[in-house]
């Protein structure tokens, strides 16, 4: 792992060869569990006109020192649980399907081959879930991350053959923009050139939208930029709402708790905080369920207010 600044901005390179080795050898080794191979079966319910399923394209191990403990690591350990593994944490990746009477859309795609060994499995996830590729419409993005986006083509083509696609505006123009790799660091070279490839191969399908519209009937998207510079977040219609948050809160027990507390892969930290506690207060209030990517699976709970904070209540 290296940690580089541009224009203040942290930034974290991973060797990915390396890390693969490590992940494969450590659990050769017995020193991480077995189950992070293992695939998650979709678990579904009912929001507003949709029929919901999280999928799973696996789970990621990524360095626990990516993650600010403000000076008290025992404490960061301990709020994330048995998802610590020695050095590492094991974080889910969880896309979302959702059916209607018109459309079968999906909210990210997942790694893709190649990112992490214990990732990129949604096909299989799709396929427990009763759905081909082929049969989904629409393809929404919450960011560009390689592990949200880099699913969305292999070798070049897309298996959502059927599928148009949508991202905020603003968030296509920076992946997009043909001087992006000379401007940042060189060690974001290769996830730069990634994305831009992965959004290349789609470009004909792609769709832009902005924030605070519909991208489709009963989704709302809401601007949660920070973790990138055009990151969203999608607030479902149904009861008192469903908020899908993408990478804004990393886990929950850590950021309901501490919003402040930096993540090393968020590109504005003020700006990320700041979505943070905006969502908390709206969530609470408003007695909204949360969905979040890398939250302990399937990841669907509730921000509920305590003592001048916010806890974290699973819904299963």
């Amino acid at each position: 792992m290296k940690i580089t600044h541009f224009n203040g901005v942290k930034h974290i390179a991973l060797d990915r060869r390396k890390f693969l080795g490590l992940a494969s050898g450590l659990i050769a080794a017995g020193l991480l569990p077995k189950n992070v191979m293992a695939l998650a079966a979709p678990y579904s319910f009912k929001q507003g006109a949709y029929d919901v399923s999280v999928v799973s394209d696996g789970v990621l191990m990524l360095p626990l020192a990516l993650f600010d403990s403000a000076g008290n690591p025992e404490l960061l350990k301990t709020l994330m649980g048995a998802m610590v593994q020695g050095d590492n944490v094991q974080f889910e990746a969880s896309p979302l399907l959702l059916k209607s009477a018109t459309d079968v859309i999906l909210i990210d795609t997942g790694a893709g081959q190649g990112y992490q060994p214990t990732a990129g499995k949604i096909a299989d996830s799709l396929k427990a879930a009763g759905t081909d590729p082929s049969a989904i419409t629409k393809v929404i993005f919450t960011h560009g991350h390689p592990d949200h986006l880099w699913g969305v083509t292999a070798n070049g083509k897309s298996p959502y053959t059927n599928a148009s696609f949508h991202m905020a505006e603003t968030e296509y123009n920076f992946w997009a923009a043909p001087d992006l790799a000379s401007k940042m660091p060189k060690e974001m070279e290769q996830m730069v050139n990634g994305t831009a490839a992965q959004l290349a191969a789609i470009k004909d399908k792609i769709n832009l939208f902005k924030t605070g519209v519909e991208v489709l009937p009963g989704i709302n998207v809401l601007d949660t930029a920070g973790h990138t510079p055009g990151h969203v977040s999608f607030e479902l219609a149904g009861g008192y709402g469903l908020i899908v948050l993408g990478d804004l809160f990393p886990n929950p027990k850590v950021y309901y708790a501490h919003p402040e507390w930096k993540f090393a892969f968020d590109a504005d930290h003020d700006l990320a905080t700041s979505a943070r506690k905006r969502i908390l207060d709206m969530a609470s209030a408003g007695k909204k369920k949360l969905l979040g990517y890398h939250w302990p699976y399937p990841g669907v709970g509730m921000a509920e207010a305590k003592d001048g904070a916010f806890i974290y209540v699973p819904n299963a």
